[in-house]
């Protein structure tokens, strides 16, 4: 299943994710995961929201630049090697994993791994074949962790 995530290129710069946060806060829209990456002078954001095109929208109307990239979210076991096994039966079919990253559902039981593939409909197939399950837009928006700890 296919789902989306919000691409923002930015400069490395401070106030740049008080911007985007702002907007997005104002818009209403519920961020469910975020990576910040940089690379000298530039860097980017990650970010999975509830509703990614109104997120794109709302982004593109305060002139912040956003693309929406297809991904897959595949779950995997929350042990030692349980994202190896997606990692080597991808790089063994040839598929370039572009981008990802991953989150904990329930701590020894469940994973979620975002990725950003080179061949979308071939990884489809492939997972589809060896019985990873994935992720919808929806319920990749609305996912909720299992907690262990009281806040």
């Amino acid at each position: 299943m296919i789902a989306y995530q919000l691409t923002v290129p930015v400069d490395n710069t401070p106030g740049k994710l008080a911007k985007v946060s702002g907007v997005l806060t104002r818009e209403k829209i519920n961020v469910r995961a975020i990576t910040i990456s940089s690379f000298g002078e530039r860097g980017f954001f990650n970010i999975l929201v509830d509703d990614p095109r109104l997120a794109q929208k709302a982004l593109a109307k305060e002139g912040i630049e956003a693309s929406l990239k297809e991904i897959i979210a595949v779950l995997i076991e929350d042990r030692p090697g349980g994202m190896d096994k997606l990692a080597q039966l991808l790089g063994a079919e040839g598929i370039n994993i572009e981008n990802a990253y991953g989150f904990v559902l329930e701590s020894s039981k469940t994973a979620v791994f975002v990725v950003h593939v080179s061949e979308l409909e071939k990884t489809q197939r492939i997972l589809k074949e060896h019985k990873f399950k994935t992720l919808s837009a929806e319920a990749l928006a609305t996912i909720e962790p299992f907690h262990y700890m009281k806040y």
